[in-house]
């Protein structure tokens, strides 16, 4: 069998590079650094030539892991006194106060100008950032003060607002399978959030922070195929129009906030402090 001299040529430019990016983060890194991290660094086809590039790696290729680790640091910091989750009235208003203009945005109290902790906190939970991005403090130095994101928190974020970017791993942790039909997952198959967020914006927005962050994350996220996901949708609509001719009448929705509610809090028992612990790293 003749080798193919353009897949024997990118193999050869593969390992050069490669080889260049590893000696360069050797030079880059750390007495420490987080052996999870570089683990994942080094069996990357392209190896990140810089310790700040290995752990937004490490965070893309585990949103879900980022998911959870920012929420978990979202409570640590709780809501600032005196905020409540409200959307700006136009462009103007989000401009000038960090407001967001829709609903569908997750509320992060601490990206609005009233309640910002300015560098060296995550502008989504809080909570001080450290070199490379990282939630704890392994080496001693204190805050970032040019940082306004954790890398996990800024994984976090993007999964939040765009979850249908990571429907092949949402897929795969349902196995494959429709959870409202049960049917085999069609390749058409959309990301959907059990709980509609325009409910959740209508009668519960009061809902403690950073609990509410969990109606975007993964314990109100679901796979279902594209015929399930309109019916879905079309009884949404329904009753949102039956709710504003008549504001009294109450059409059920299911899960309600109550299943959500305490299936985030089972899911995320005892996982902050695992997350949180002594290496600052999630086992795998």
């Amino acid at each position: 069998m003749v080798a193919n001299p353009s897949s024997s040529t990118s193999a050869r430019f593969r390992e050069a590079r490669n080889r260049k990016a590893r000696e360069r983060l050797e030079r880059a890194l750390p007495a420490i650094f987080p052996a999870i991290v570089l683990r994942h660094a080094l069996g990357r086809p392209f190896v990140p030539p810089l310790p700040r590039l290995a752990v937004d790696g490490y965070w893309r290729a585990h949103p879900l892991r980022a998911e959870r680790l920012a929420r978990a640091l979202a409570a640590r910091s709780g809501a600032p006194p005196g905020w409540r989750w409200t959307i700006a009235d136009g462009s103007g208003e989000a401009a000038a106060t960090g407001l967001p203009l829709s609903f569908r945005t997750p509320p992060a109290p601490y990206r609005e100008k009233a309640f910002a902790l300015g560098k060296g906190h995550c502008c989504v939970c809080g909570q001080e950032v450290y070199r490379f991005g990282w939630h704890r403090d392994l080496w001693g130095t204190g805050p970032n003060r040019n940082a306004e994101w954790h890398a996990a928190c800024v994984t976090a974020w993007r999964l939040w607002n765009a979850p249908g970017d990571e429907v092949a791993l949402l897929k795969r942790r349902q196995k494959h399978r429709c959870v409202s039909a049960g049917k085999r997952l069609l390749r058409n198959a959309e990301v959907d959030h059990k709980l509609p967020l325009f409910k959740l914006w209508r009668e519960h927005r009061d809902v403690e922070w950073p609990r509410l962050l969990g109606f975007w994350g993964l314990p109100n996220l679901q796979v279902i195929n594209r015929n399930v996901h309109a019916q879905k949708c079309a009884q949404e609509a329904r009753s949102r129009r039956v709710q504003e001719r008549n504001p009294r009448v109450a059409v059920p929705l299911l899960p309600t906030v109550r299943d959500l509610l305490e299936a985030l809090e089972a899911a995320s028992a005892g996982w902050g402090a695992q997350h949180l612990g002594k290496n600052g790293a999630s086992p795998q």
